[in-house]
């Protein structure tokens, strides 16, 4: 009886010592639900989730990750039933096709003792994520404007290509006009690209078509851009203006580093976030680590003098 007595002893010591996840035998389960790769930046999304999956399975072997993807709200929201039905799964990391759509689902599965972990689009009801990951949107639209503003020393007139009709993209566009407010920048016109190469073709076509003199355009998004450059191009007025992008699409860093003069400089919304995330959250499995909170990814300004630190040839975006 004694020796059982010192025998459990010695165990809650060790518990206390070394916590509860490293003496754990069975697997920890993290589910990642993503959107499918409909565009460039989710495409980058994908890469760097299967690229983070393979790595943290590789460096800690007690860990399981499962990786999903949906094509709609609809698909992600059965889709989080089954990772916790199937896998039984102890977090989930989501970046959300809908924010509305998901909340519920996501809720569901918190009060059931998930750990949540939420990316870039965020749910409608605040409190049910253990941690927030995104980029810095405010950050993006103010980077860009003071980027401009400096680069006409300023005054000029511009044109604005912003994305979807959504609280982020207000965000980016607030901020923007709010840096340029005092200054002599003139905003001839500004309208929805849809974060879509198409529509940012079409839209610049139109802004050519309509205005002679135009010395910027910020696009706010590199698949927004790749249509400007394309009808910009084709208009022969390259010479004329430089573009703003933004997200750190590869080609639009490539360009950046060797000093295309239309398109000077990007600013970062990174889709590898994405690995942040899931980083962040398998550090509380692996680690004693304070995990728990909001992080929010600096909008960099990618210049000619950093773009290699930005630049991924491998990633699809």
């Amino acid at each position: 009886m004694r020796r059982t007595i010192v025998v459990l002893t010695v165990l809650s010591l060790v518990m206390l010592l070394v916590g509860p996840a490293a003496l754990a035998q069975d697997k920890i389960k993290i589910g990642v639900s993503i959107p499918s790769a409909t565009h460039g930046w989710t495409g980058g999304i994908n890469y760097w989730a299967r690229v983070t999956q393979e790595r943290l399975q590789k460096t800690y072997p007690n860990l399981e990750i499962i990786l999903v993807t949906a094509g709609s709200a609809a698909e992600q929201a059965n889709s989080l039933e089954d990772l916790y039905a199937i896998h039984n799964i102890d977090a989930l990391v989501i970046l959300p096709f809908e924010s509305d759509p998901l909340t519920d689902p996501v809720d569901m599965l918190k009060q059931q003792g998930v750990f949540i972990t939420v990316v870039d689009r965020g749910l409608t009801r605040p409190g049910i994520e253990d941690i927030y990951v995104a980029g810095d949107n405010p950050g993006m639209g103010r980077v860009s404007a003071e980027y401009i503003v400096e680069a006409l020393g300023g005054k000029g007139d511009i044109v604005i290509l912003r994305g979807i009709p959504t609280v982020i993209d207000n965000q980016r566009f607030d901020a923007f006009m709010e840096v340029i407010e005092g200054t002599e920048i003139n905003v001839l016109d500004w309208q929805y690209a849809y974060w879509n190469r198409d529509d940012g073709f079409e839209v610049m076509q139109d802004f050519l078509a309509r205005f002679p003199k135009i010395d910027a355009v910020w696009a706010q998004d590199d698949d927004i851009a790749l249509g400007v450059i394309e009808a910009v191009k084709q208009a022969g007025r390259e010479d004329e203006m430089f573009i703003v992008g933004g997200a750190g699409m590869k080609e639009m860093i490539k360009r950046v580093m060797d000093g295309d003069r239309l398109i000077p400089v990007d600013v970062l919304y990174p889709p590898n976030m994405i690995a942040t995330a899931m980083e962040v959250t398998a550090l509380r499995y692996v680690s004693n680590a304070a995990v728990l909170g909001n992080y929010i990814l600096n909008a960099t300004l990618v210049t000619p003098e950093n773009a290699h630190l930005y630049y991924f040839p491998d990633s699809p975006f």
